[in-house]
């Protein structure tokens, strides 16, 4: 029997801890942070730490937000109304534990998933949007290429940027491109997963 879960599985389990996070009190979202974050540094350190280091300002600008916007008791009599307050820095660290929570599942999701079947786990979630007229098909070939366009100019900036930036520039070529998605067959451990999944999911809803 297959023990490792179908890619879809795993994209479906990364959205449930995401859900799960904004539900958490303190107590529990630590303990969830810091489990996520230890996995994460264990298997994937360099993705957490780019992904970190990625979206360090907008944590900044997310503490700094919820400090100065929440009403309560200020951090520091003498600067009045200009200081933060401690009811705002409290919820400030709460969500700032929430996208730790998510940016650490999503490392471990994508050192978990190589690009090929992080697509065909995406295209096989997208199977539903046939029912409304949408092409699952051309939305994975987009995918793939905006991943792979992504990678590509990542890699390409961090040695060469004016050359990035020159090529960028250019119109762009007339070439076909080929896009293969490998499908992957639901075993019993994926059943399982995916009604352990929808089970979590309703006690979440009726938690809320």
């Amino acid at each position: 029997m297959k023990l490792i879960p179908h890619s879809a599985v795993q994209i479906v389990i990364w959205l449930l801890l995401a859900l799960l996070a904004q539900h958490l009190q303190p107590l529990p979202l630590l303990a969830m942070s810091m489990a996520l974050s230890a996995l994460a540094l264990r298997l994937c350190p360099q993705q957490l730490l780019s992904l970190l280091r990625r979206t360090r300002w907008i944590m900044f600008s997310l503490l700094l937000i919820y400090a100065y916007t929440t009403s309560g008791t200020a951090l520091w009599q003498p600067l009045g109304v200009m200081a933060p307050t401690r009811e705002g820095l409290q919820d400030g660290l709460l969500q700032l534990g929430r996208l730790l929570s998510v940016l650490a599942g999503l490392a471990i999701l994508l050192e978990l998933l190589p690009q090929s079947q992080l697509i065909s786990g995406l295209y096989t979630l997208a199977y539903p949007l046939r029912w409304f007229g949408f092409s699952r098909e051309r939305i994975a070939v987009r995918l793939a290429l905006t991943l792979e366009y992504a990678e590509s100019a990542m890699r390409d900036t961090a040695t060469d940027w004016k050359s990035t930036i020159g090529s960028a520039l250019q119109p762009a070529g007339a070439g076909g491109t080929h896009i293969e998605i490998r499908l992957q067959p639901f075993g019993m451990v994926d059943l399982l997963l995916l009604a352990a999944a929808a089970a979590a999911l309703l006690l979440i809803g009726v938690w809320r």
